[in-house]
């Protein structure tokens, strides 16, 4: 006769408030950040640094173009530093919400163990996310605090806004990975993320040109994209050239792909966990 384990008769289903099924995985996160924070270092700081000063002071200073056809920037270090930024903050929260999310499901299985405690799946979600959005918002405030002496900001209120833009961009891109990853039953979905998903937005978000330069229809596909309104929101706070209604409607698709994403996870997760 088959034996087969014991099922829970029932699962949590969310009883813990929001605040209280965050704060009771505090522990558990601190410890996970306390491991693996060097391992970031260089990914989150050291290479888009590098990057920046390649691909902006070295590479910009041999490019002499009109402010207008730079969407207001002086040079191109100004640029393309605020997309870079924008660009970067999508590429923590894929990377923080893909292996690391299956291997909480498939591998070391994080996830069916906090479940045996008080916590729901919601509650797994929100601090998991919690903990990215952190990464998220750490890497991009060294990141433009190490580039506020170059000059390129226009405003001291404008790199603050940027950087709260910065981190709404990265955390749409967190919820909505975490929904894919939660669903994938293979780690080689992964690398159709990144190869399709992730560096064709890199390239062609205008965090490099401006879209114009792709045509009128390529233009309106990319300005169709979360990224693009993650990096005009960004360069237009960093240059001091806003438009308030566009900046708006950035910022407003960023939270609704943020309350999608999250409930796209939310529920993403919970199918996967069935027990």
């Amino acid at each position: 006769m088959a034996i087969t384990a014991a099922r829970p008769a029932t699962r949590p289903t969310g009883s813990l408030s929001v605040r209280e099924g965050i704060t009771r995985q505090y522990d558990y996160w601190l410890t996970v950040y306390k491991r693996t924070w060097r391992g970031g270092v260089a990914n989150s700081f050291v290479t888009p640094l590098f990057y920046v000063l390649a691909m902006g002071v070295l590479l910009g200073g041999f490019i002499d173009v009109d402010p207008d056809r730079l969407e207001g920037a002086t040079s191109y270090l100004a640029f393309i530093v605020p997309g870079l930024v924008a660009a970067h903050a999508m590429t923590i929260a894929v990377s923080e919400t893909t292996y690391p999310v299956m291997g909480a499901i498939k591998w070391h299985k994080t996830f069916f163990a906090q479940l045996a405690t008080p916590l729901a799946v919601r509650d797994l979600v929100n601090a998991f996310l919690c903990f990215v959005v952190f990464r998220i918002a750490s890497a991009c405030a060294v990141f433009m605090l190490v580039l506020a002496p170059f000059g390129v900001f226009e405003t001291w209120w404008g790199p603050i806004l940027a950087w709260v833009s910065q981190v709404l961009v990265g955390s749409a891109f967190a919820t909505l990975a975490f929904g894919y990853s939660a669903r994938l039953r293979s780690e080689e979905g992964f690398g159709l993320l990144f190869r399709l998903g992730v560096l064709p937005l890199t390239l062609f978000s205008g965090a490099f040109f401006p879209i114009a330069n792709l045509g009128p229809v390529l233009e309106w596909v990319a300005r169709l994209t979360p990224l693009w309104h993650g990096v005009s929101l960004s360069r237009m706070l960093c240059l001091d050239t806003v438009d308030w209604s566009l900046a708006a409607l950035n910022a407003g698709i960023l939270v609704v792909l943020c309350l999608v994403g999250w409930r796209w996870a939310v529920t993403g997760l919970d199918k996967r966990l069935e027990v």
